[in-house]
């Protein structure tokens, strides 16, 4: 998990202009952004020399910025004129530097609508502004735990699909009497503590209510009427009382997660899946990990959060329409959807899920996943990425105290309608 960079440095990122050069031809080089918590990350770096390789002359220039300052360095770019020819950006209008938040302010390119039958069902949305296709997924993923089970077991933990929030709550002092932790937390980080709290709620909230975004958006529910929301967020407050997490978690940046794993101390953390390979390369096979979704309480069925929120979409003001939209087909093709997918330890875009195209690290949850048990991220239809934020600002409060749950459900529905 990589530090901030510079801000000089995250905001001299190659712009694009609209037009093509004096011959009427679009230039052959084009730049592309993209977010990543990890240096070790070569997906994207893939992606672009296998796209030059197959397409001799062009040239796409890379530029990686870290996960955490993503969005803001993007949308600061964008908007002044000199963001990326192609970028990666989060699904929906839930975050900034989303599709909905830089589609409606008339920043993305349109894209040829042929590329729609890449997209899983029910995320046309998610990747639509405005009546205007702009972009597409260009991997699966599920946001939940990152979990190291042979390290757990030693310690005579447990922690499967089948388990529930009790179950976990049960044995989180039995790690802390081996010297170790159930969970690492990033809890001064609000992606993480975000993160956290939807892989609750996509049981206690989106598992009896997959239709609450359309609920909550027709003025029919709120979260501080949902009892999932209340949930969710007394199971944070739960696990910190019982020791579950690293001490001084809700002061701990991205680096306590990746120490804290390399280093044995810690069972699992919350993240996207694609996680589980980062840190199996780095480690060169001496740990090996798995996907699981966050148990849900007892007497409520568990569902594992599906994402499809990675997603890559064209600059409108760049000088190579054509070339764009060329890589971003080349991106969602299948041979290369796999190929991405298994650099990037996720699931291969596309309208259903294959289990023989499931890495080892998704197996516990293969079942689930071919049985379609399993819920989108909430968070990718939300409004604006002010609820995201107040949601985990909120839970870093929860785990200092200032703040109770009332207090962050309050916030949340004040973002809502901000």
């Amino acid at each position: 998990m990589a530090l901030p960079l510079a801000a000089g440095l995250l905001l001299t990122a190659c712009g694009s202009g609209g037009g093509t050069s004096a011959n009427g031809e679009e230039p052959k080089t084009i730049t592309l952004s993209y977010a990543s918590a990890n240096t070790g990350e070569k997906a994207f770096e893939t992606l672009a020399k296998d796209y030059m390789a197959a397409h001799p002359g062009v040239h796409i220039k890379t530029n990686r910025i870290a996960l955490n300052t993503y969005n803001q360095t993007l949308t600061t770019q964008m908007q002044a004129g000199n963001g990326p020819d192609v970028m990666y950006v989060n699904a929906g209008t839930g975050q900034a530097g989303s599709v909905g938040q830089l589609g409606k302010a008339g920043l993305l390119l349109e894209l040829d609508s042929s590329l729609k039958s890449v997209l899983p069902e029910g995320t046309e949305e998610l990747y639509s502004a405005d009546g205007k296709f702009l972009g597409v997924p260009v991997s699966l993923a599920v946001s939940g735990i990152v979990y190291n089970n042979d390290l757990a077991e030693k310690s005579g933990v447990t922690i499967t699909p089948a388990s529930t929030l009790q179950d976990v709550l049960s044995q989180c002092a039995k790690a802390k009497k081996a010297g170790k932790s159930v969970f690492g937390l990033a809890g001064s980080i609000s992606q993480n503590t975000g993160l956290l709290t939807m892989a609750i709620a996509s049981s206690t909230v989106y598992g009896p209510n997959p239709n609450w975004n359309e609920d909550r958006a027709a003025g029919k529910t709120s979260f501080a009427k949902t009892e999932g929301w209340r949930q969710a967020l007394q199971a944070v407050v739960d696990l910190k009382k019982a020791g579950c997490f690293q001490d001084g978690a809700a002061g701990a940046g991205f680096d306590a997660l990746t120490n804290g794993a390399s280093q044995g101390k810690l069972f699992g953390f919350f993240a996207p899946s694609g996680a589980t390979k980062d840190i199996m390369d780095a480690a060169h096979g001496a740990v090996k990990l798995t996907a699981l979704p966050f148990p849900a309480p007892k007497g409520t069925k568990t569902y594992p959060a599906l994402t499809a929120n990675i997603g890559l979409a064209g600059n409108a003001r760049t000088k190579s329409p054509k070339l764009v939209q060329s890589f971003i087909e080349f991106a969602v093709s299948p041979a290369e959807a796999k190929k991405f997918a298994d650099a990037q330890g996720s699931i291969p875009v596309g309208k259903s899920i294959s289990p023989s195209d499931l890495l080892p690290q998704y197996q516990p949850i293969a079942d689930m996943l071919k049985n379609k048990q399993y819920r989108p991220y909430g968070i990718d239809a939300w409004p604006n990425g002010q609820i995201y934020d107040a949601l985990g600002s909120g839970v870093t409060g929860l785990l200092t105290g200032q703040k109770s749950v009332g207090d962050v459900l309050k916030a949340a529905d004040a973002a809502w309608t901000s």
